[in-house]
């Protein structure tokens, strides 16, 4: 018969457990015990405790930033999932010396400390510097959309939110007249009284939160161009979180942040990291920039970093004429293409026409072709366009697009294109004739062809060359895999914050996290 090694869960042991010993160089923990040990100063954290006098003690900064840096690289950043991982996880209470802070304190620290998580940054920045880790000779810039603590479902303009606050309103009244009618009912039961009235105090709580909304707040006002005499293009407001924004992703729509972040080449370090609650990236590129000029200067790193030959790069979303203007003038070394320019390299033509759009394979719901703009009868003298039909369009505006070309952009009469016989083959959604909502056709013109250079000109001739094909085949390798390590092997999908300053701070904790991991891997992590 078989014997086997006896057990008894019953019996009670002791195990004596040193916490040094559980940080063994070499890991990610004990680089973190390290620095925030023997290199950080932590006092920038003390203005924010008031108990020298009296008050209980507070938890020391050095502690939280423990647990929550190492909880960070795990992908844990619940409060709650941090505190039990204190309380069974040999890590966790090595690095905090069985403390086991409560979940409001982790949460409190995260959300509170944005400006000393910011100083924290610099500080882990300046030890990558003078431990080698920056090369300063290519910085590579790119944004990550994600979603926040914020739902998409109560965002919208003014305008739609007033319609919004009106229909809660109805319903309301609706469900007021249902629940009198009831009471007055002795047959009604009591779980349908129950009903209405939770109906009703729900919907009155989101009738008040839209009221007072639209009541405290001004409409928010796009970063677009303003057409001269007219105010800016209003976007959409979020009664949740309303420094957050609606963003059209590979994913679908989110409302959230763009995080964005400046990688140096040599090993990867993030130089800057910002949260931006706008979806476009045009005009996040001068802060950004400028950003890192400060940063390099206030820690003595350098006075200009781009006056040293630095090159920077970023992808097609950063590039509009505004930016290439500021570029230009500022004389800093960039490459940033055009949403065009691979149609301009000849290596990708026989991948663009096996791959392109018009060689896809139509959907079933794919609109048909429609009548081009050039079937449209133009004046640029007297400023009018006739659609096919002979109906006139309307003049709506003359702008000029990205390129810096002005351009005349018309439009027609709803009431003119419902009727037309052709609507099927000119407009872009013919339904929306049918069901008294969209607009008419609208086309567009260039209006000179015969422009003076842009500055949009200097760039394309830039990436178009020799030199500035290679430099740019580097930003995909140099900044791409940052985003990988951050949102995979650190696990952040989504921000757990609102507002954009608490929001800035999370990112900048992963941002120092991936910076963490480069400083274990490369840089020494001993006194």
């Amino acid at each position: 018969m078989a014997r086997f090694i006896p057990y008894n869960y019953d019996q009670t042991s002791m195990v004596i457990i040193n916490y040094r010993d559980q940080l063994q160089p070499g890991t990610f923990e004990h680089a973190i015990h390290f620095l925030i040990h023997s290199k950080l100063d932590l006092s920038v954290f003390n203005p924010t405790y008031h108990n020298d006098d009296n008050g209980r003690l507070a938890y020391d900064p050095a502690i939280l930033l423990s647990i929550i840096l190492f909880g960070y690289s795990k992908g844990i950043t619940s409060s709650r999932e941090l505190q039990w991982c204190c309380e069974t996880n040999i890590i966790f209470k090595a690095l905090s010396c069985d403390v086991v802070p409560h979940f409001t304190t982790i949460a409190a620290f995260v959300s509170g400390h944005a400006n000393e998580i910011e100083a924290l940054f610099e500080q882990i920045l300046l030890i990558c510097h003078e431990q080698g880790l920056l090369g300063n000779e290519l910085f590579a810039i790119d944004g990550c959309k994600m979603p926040s603590d914020a739902a998409k479902e109560w965002s919208g303009t003014f305008k739609e939110l007033e319609a919004k606050r009106d229909k809660i309103k109805r319903l309301i009244t609706h469900h007021v007249t249902t629940h009198q009618r009831l009471d007055e009912s002795d047959t009604a039961e009591d779980q349908r009284k129950t009903r209405a009235e939770q109906a009703i105090e729900t919907l009155t709580t989101a009738h008040d939160k839209i009221d007072q909304f639209l009541k405290s707040e001004e409409p928010r006002e796009g970063k677009g161009k303003k057409a001269k005499g007219k105010k800016a293009k209003e976007v959409k407001s979020n009664i949740t979180d309303n420094e957050s924004a609606k963003m059209k992703t590979n994913k679908g729509t989110i409302q959230g942040y763009n995080g964005v972040a400046s990688v140096d080449k040599k090993h990867q370090v993030i130089i800057d990291a910002q949260t931006f609650g706008e979806g476009q990236e045009h005009h996040t590129l001068k802060p950004v920039l400028e950003a890192v000029t400060d940063r390099f200067n206030r820690l003595g790193i350098s006075e200009n970093i781009y006056q040293d030959g630095i090159i920077v790069t970023a992808d097609t979303g950063f590039a509009n004429e505004a930016n290439m203007k500021y570029l230009h003038e500022s004389n800093i070394n960039a490459y940033i293409p055009d949403n065009q320019f691979r149609r301009r390299d000849p290596k990708f033509k026989e991948q663009h026409e096996t791959y392109g759009k018009r060689h896809q394979k139509p959907k079933k719901d794919r609109q048909k072709e429609i009548i081009p703009a050039s079937d449209f009868d133009f004046d640029p003298i007297a400023m009018t366009c006739d659609c096919p039909s002979g109906n006139h369009l309307s003049l709506r505006r003359v702008s000029e697009v990205d390129s810096g070309s002005p351009t005349a952009y018309f439009e027609g009469k709803l009431l003119q294109c419902r009727h037309c016989p052709i609507k099927h083959q000119c407009m872009h959604n013919p339904a929306s004739a049918d069901h008294r909502k969209g607009k008419g056709r609208q086309v567009s013109f260039a209006l000179n062809d015969q422009r003076k250079p842009t500055h949009t000109d200097w760039m394309k001739h830039r990436v178009d060359s020799a030199k500035g094909k290679q430099i740019y085949g580097h930003r995909m390798s140099v900044v791409e895999p940052v985003f990988g390590n951050i949102g995979t092997n650190l696990k952040l999908s989504r921000f757990s914050l609102r507002t954009k300053e608490k929001v800035q701070g999370q990112w900048r904790l992963f941002c120092i996290v991936h910076n963490l991991g480069k400083l274990a891997r490369y840089g020494s992590m001993s006194v």
